[in-house]
């Protein structure tokens, strides 16, 4: 069921108690009694735990798994998968200008995008009480996974043709998967650009926030959200820079100082963040989320565009008891 989605960041702003929006997909799992790799790659699975998630917490809207490895993979870089842990990128494809030049964009629908596609679609046929976000990698986060995290943060000052080069394929394709999306019946995208964080600002507005931007207004319209992630430390520093991006929501990691984000970012936009979702909702204990995310709240809560948040998405082993008490928690603040 499609969402007006600028009438819905505008009620979410405007309304007195806010629904929480964690980035929790892969918990799920463990209601499905299933492993992470037996979910990546069944449509049908992965969609089911998207249902089962939404079944189970009274989250703003649903989140698909934040597999960052995905798109790398389908341009040709091997990973390694988990029972229990979310893929990672072995390796890199692009070392020198030549292998950029020669890199291939690959077809929507190739490798697993298919698989994730194909369960999104599935989970909007059943998901119709909240809208449903698909998640993807962020232009310049992906270009790190062809090159290397290390030698893409050099090559930027190094080899910027390069970089620029891959950054240009990498956006190309991310548009059209984004469009793919569209067409399944998602409601919006949550994109995720954490390697930009660790940019310097003048290197982020070069090699992030153009690409960035250009994501934004190849998708967004009034019925589709853009939600622009970064984890970064450095974000706070690139507030401006990020506004330009042009997304109706912005995410932040618990490295980020949420309160200094909104103190920077526009009023319009929905500001999301940001307990942290491996020292809390892994490794934390009911207790101890519920004073964290009581915490958080009551700091931000005076700024109407802010919404409760992970950091970042929730491990696969983090647990319900944790999971719970988070949900617990804002219930108990907004009442």
């Amino acid at each position: 069921m499609k969402h007006n989605m600028r009438k819905w960041v505008r009620d979410t702003i405007a309304a007195g108690k806010k629904q929480a929006l964690p980035i929790l997909s892969f918990p799920g799992v463990q209601l499905l009694g299933k492993t992470v790799k037996e979910v990546i790659n069944d449509s049908a699975l992965y969609a089911e735990g998207l249902c089962k998630v939404s079944g189970r917490v009274p989250s703003a809207a649903a989140v698909s798994f934040m597999d960052l490895s995905l798109e790398a993979e389908c341009f040709g870089a091997a990973i390694r998968t988990f029972d229990s842990e979310v893929p990672t990128v072995v390796g890199s494809l692009i070392e020198e200008e030549e292998d950029a030049e020669a890199l291939s964009v690959p077809a929507v629908g190739s490798g697993r995008t298919g698989v994730t596609l194909e369960a999104v679609r599935l989970a909007c046929g059943r998901i119709t009480d909240r809208p449903v976000f698909a998640g993807i990698i962020g232009p310049f986060s992906l270009a790190g996974r062809l090159m290397g995290v290390s030698e893409a943060l050099c090559n930027c000052l190094e080899e910027p043709d390069m970089v620029h080069i891959t950054l240009k394929k990498c956006t190309e394709f991310l548009i059209e998967y984004g469009r793919a999306f569209k067409a399944a019946g998602a409601d919006g995208i949550v994109f995720a650009e954490p390697l930009a964080g660790v940019l310097s600002p003048a290197l982020a507005e070069e090699f992030s926030t153009p690409y960035c931007r250009q994501l934004v207004e190849a998708l967004q319209d009034d019925s589709f959200l853009m939600i622009y992630h970064n984890c970064g430390a450095s974000a706070e520093k690139m507030a401006d820079s990020l506004a330009s991006v042009g997304a109706m929501a912005y995410h932040f990691g618990n490295a980020v100082s949420i309160k200094e984000m909104l103190r920077k970012m526009p009023e319009d936009v929905l500001v999301l963040g940001n307990v942290d979702p491996t020292g809390e909702l892994r490794n934390g204990t009911p207790e101890s989320v519920r004073e964290t995310t009581l915490g958080i709240l009551k700091e931000c809560s005076s700024h109407k565009n802010f919404v409760i948040s992970t950091g970042c998405d929730v491990p696969p082993a983090a647990g319900w008891d944790n999971i719970d008490a988070f949900f617990s928690a804002v219930e108990e603040f907004y009442s």
